[in-house]
């Protein structure tokens, strides 16, 4: 065998003659191997609303005459009982006028059916003319009633139907409202709900029954409902699709903001912790693998994500163990030894 000078091996010159090149050197790298395992988290949507009342318990009480607003006795969002006092309404001139147009009539409407019927007793009117007097009787009569229920014959008060929340007043002192105008909103709080939208790529996914869990925007405990409503069609005003979802009773106030978790299912894949996905220079998420105690880096896709854990997809294999920690000091290559804390046989799956 040649041997190589002495003067060439003391000033370091390769030799062309070796052998095989030396053994790389790069530094192994301590980290943690968990096995790859199958499994699954739930797929939540997030969408953000505002506490309304359903259009079912909302209800609106109207003046039924025109009137003369004289006094309101609640204020916007007051909690109000049933047969509570709301709104004092006076007759306007014109309803006035009009109760007493219907009294004068009713009133010669009977003197009529009297005198029709002394004629008749006389032979002087047919029962054809009595009949038609008493008609008129009749009708002037309702026309009389229902200006007095209406309250034309004097102040009327507008009282609460049930125990609800007054949510619009639409009236104050000294308005003339016109008959069947609003003078204010009540709802029932039963009836409350988060009014919100989905964006239409997740609105198929979204059913009536679904549950959810709802957490104050300002913070607090976390409520547990379900969606009640999912639309068909896009808000035009904002560009989602409407849903609802029905909150406990007594857990929430009126126009109060929450974020709602909607639970549509699971995500199956591969469950990873969390801080083991990692992102490359690109912004694509990858995994690091280890091939017989050297690393290995693996594009994947993340399926979802809910706290510390992961679903993800990819071209993994189960028989290489995923770098749980340690992997971002790792290169594809990279030697890897396990922590002193963690057993060989902790991270052994198919012969790594």
């Amino acid at each position: 065998m040649k041997r190589l000078p002495f003067y060439a091996l003391a000033l370091g010159i390769p030799c062309l003659m070796c052998g095989p090149a030396a053994a790389d050197d790069t530094p192994a790298v301590a980290a943690k191997l968990a096995p790859l395992t199958k499994g699954s988290l739930p797929k939540l949507i997030t969408i953000y609303g505002q506490v309304g009342p359903d259009t079912a318990s909302r209800h609106s009480l109207i003046a039924p005459v025109e009137a003369t607003v004289t006094n309101v006795f609640v204020r916007t969002g007051e909690p109000v009982t049933k047969g509570e006092k709301l709104v004092e309404l006076t007759p306007s001139p014109t309803s006035q006028t009009a109760y007493e147009q219907a009294k004068t009539a009713l009133n010669l409407a009977v003197n009529v059916v009297d005198r029709t019927r002394s004629l008749v007793a006389g032979h002087l009117a047919t029962q054809q003319d009595l009949a038609q007097a008493e008609k008129n009787e009749a009708d002037a009569r309702a026309t009389f009633d229902a200006l007095s229920s209406q309250g034309a014959a004097g102040a009327h008060d507008i009282t609460a139907p049930f125990d609800g929340i007054i949510t619009q007043l639409q009236a104050n002192p000294g308005d003339v409202v016109a008959q069947g105008a609003v003078v204010a909103q009540i709802v029932q709080p039963s009836g409350l709900m988060l009014v919100a939208g989905v964006v239409p790529s997740d609105a198929m996914s979204v059913k009536p029954g679904d549950p959810v869990t709802l957490t104050p925007i300002d913070g607090g405990s976390s409520v547990q409902g379900s969606v009640s409503f999912r639309g068909s069609f896009v808000d035009t005003a904002n560009g989602l699709v409407p849903v609802d979802v029905s909150i406990p009773q007594g857990d929430s106030l009126l126009g109060e903001m929450f974020r709602a978790d909607i639970d549509v299912g699971n995500v199956n894949g591969y469950l990873v912790p969390h801080h083991a996905v990692l992102v490359d220079d690109s912004g694509e998420p990858y995994v690091m693998v280890s091939n017989k105690m050297v690393a290995k880096q693996v594009s994947v896709k993340v399926l979802e994500s809910n706290g510390n854990k992961d679903v993800i997809a990819g071209p993994l294999d189960p028989s290489m163990p995923l770098v749980v920690d340690g992997a971002y000091q790792m290169t594809d290559g990279t030697p890897i030894t396990l922590e002193s804390s963690q057993d060989a046989s902790a991270a052994s799956s198919g012969g790594n």
